[in-house]
């Protein structure tokens, strides 16, 4: 039998992963590449004739392990047809499903090779061999293992785009009663800053103008100084903020509980850091609050927001909503739009309450009927789609510095994002991207804006090519996701 770095002269072998839901396990998915590039791998668009496919998997969402189920059963006819012609197609399930359902998923999918969860992916080396070698023996690993996987993955990065992922701050000990995180992620545990510094410094290196910072509670990071002291999120940003070429710097997620008085400050300071927030507040009502285990009331909330468009008064926000929690009476519902007609929020993520297995409050009772769950999601939605209308509408007739990021679909068009992250379209040559462009705004377009480069923009700053997986360089371009995931908090 050849072993992987044998097979890996002969003949690069190809990987398609499928990423479902947030920014860290897109973040997961790109390391998950650079683990397996040694190994004689490269990307496969599609599905037919990779040797390899991965599902990075999300537990957020409703019926999450069933829809990975669907696809493992489409995948293996995609085996069988691949058999057909002498081939082999492992498969493994990864990420947060892989994590909670476990060997579970070899019961019902015999098909799978390896069942790893988002804490041990760096094994996946050892895993592909031993998978190798021992044909339809599927491999679990899910333990919450003693060394840290940073220590392990390759040290060079292979930036996806303009904007890219950076995760400094995995788990969460907040335990919200509605939340599968702690269960599938662990712990919190934060990098060191020197760690978070050298692959921010590569990233930039190679082109990266943004990075967003990840985590499930990315603002109670806590890491290890270079200094020997122990440094929270606004010191890491001001060390990035100094990195040569790093333009832009955001953050996701954030818990109201963890906007400390360093960090609030840092949104004033830091010219880089970007003026819009995702700062999820779930309800708002205190009695619901409390029964989600959110350890921080309505005015907690509310103070941090008039805090940071204190020091930042363009300050806008995005925030996550569960309607129909267990026991959500009418009234509660009703502080809920008051508290988001009070704040006005620029963008939203907000969902019907579905409970998850092994979580406290699936176990709650007093479910609300999904019937007036539909009605609240509508009527919140209704107000908070009327606030990003209004807000988006406002950029009309402004200046705004945007970061092109890739052509667009239309001929000469390119896009970049604002600050607020909004896709903004302008007609302009492949040179502008990894550019930051003074942009006149003058049209709206479902939630895109439109507009036109100012003349003898002075905004333009010294942009950088990527080195692609096969060592050209290239312009990259962001990884698709979906608008509508984050991590979540």
């Amino acid at each position: 039998m050849k072993t992987p770095e044998r097979q890996s002269q002969d003949r690069l072998r190809k990987v398609h992963i499928k990423t479902y839901g947030c920014q860290m396990n897109v973040y997961d998915s790109e390391r998950m590449l650079e683990t397996l590039a040694p190994m004689g791998f490269e990307v496969s668009p599609d599905v037919e004739g990779a040797d390899l496919v991965i599902l990075n998997t999300c537990h957020i969402r409703e019926k999450a392990s069933e829809k990975v189920y669907s696809e493992l059963g489409r995948l293996r006819e995609a085996q069988a047809r691949m058999a057909e012609t002498g081939g082999r197609m492992m498969l493994a399930v990864a990420g947060c499903v892989a994590q909670a359902e476990g060997a579970e998923i070899l019961r019902r999918a015999p098909q799978v090779d390896m069942v790893f969860g988002p804490q041990t992916y760096h094994r996946l080396p050892a895993m592909l061999a031993e998978a190798d070698k021992n044909l339809g023996k599927g491999q679990v690993d899910t333990d919450f293992p003693i060394e840290d996987k940073y220590d392990v993955l390759p040290e060079e990065r292979i930036p996806a785009g303009i904007s890219a992922f950076l995760t400094i701050q995995e788990g969460c000990d907040k335990f919200c009663t509605f939340c599968v995180v702690p269960y599938t992620r662990g712990s919190e545990q934060s990098r060191s800053a020197i760690a978070i510094l050298n692959e921010a410094k590569q990233m930039v290196a190679k082109g990266v103008r943004e990075i967003t910072l990840l985590g499930q509670n990315v603002n109670a990071y806590h890491g290890d100084g270079p200094d020997g002291r122990e440094w929270g999120l606004a010191r890491l940003i001001r060390a990035l903020a100094e990195i040569d070429g790093l333009a832009r710097i955001r953050y996701t997620t954030s818990h109201p509980r963890d906007m400390d008085d360093d960090l609030i400050a840092a949104h004033g300071d830091v010219p880089a850091l970007m003026p819009f927030l995702h700062l999820p507040v779930q309800s708002g009502s205190d009695r619901i609050l409390a029964a989600m285990n959110r350890k921080h009331k309505v005015d907690v909330f509310r103070k941090v927001v008039d805090r940071l468009r204190d020091v930042r008064p363009d300050m806008a926000f995005s925030s996550d909503f569960i309607v129909g929690f267990p026991g959500e009476s009418d009234a509660d519902f009703a502080e809920t739009l008051k508290l988001v007609t009070d704040i006005g929020f620029a963008a939203n993520f907000s969902f019907k309450y579905s409970p998850r297995p092994g979580t406290p409050a699936a176990d709650m009772g007093n479910a609300v009927p999904d019937p007036v769950m539909t009605d609240r999601l509508t009527a919140l939605q209704q107000l908070l789609d009327a606030q990003q209308e209004a807000f988006n509408r406002g950029c009309i007739g402004k200046t705004m510095p945007v970061l092109m990021e890739k052509s667009a679909r239309d001929p000469g068009q390119l896009v970049g994002r604002s600050p607020y992250l909004q896709p903004v379209h302008i007609f302009g040559g492949g040179s502008l991207i990894g550019h930051i462009v003074n942009c006149d705004i003058q049209d709206l377009k479902a939630y895109s804006l439109f507009g036109s480069l100012v003349s003898g923009d002075p905004a333009l700053l010294p942009s950088h090519s990527f080195v692609s997986q096969s060592g050209a360089a290239e312009v990259g371009q962001s990884p698709p996701i979906d608008p509508k995931e984050r991590v979540c908090a």
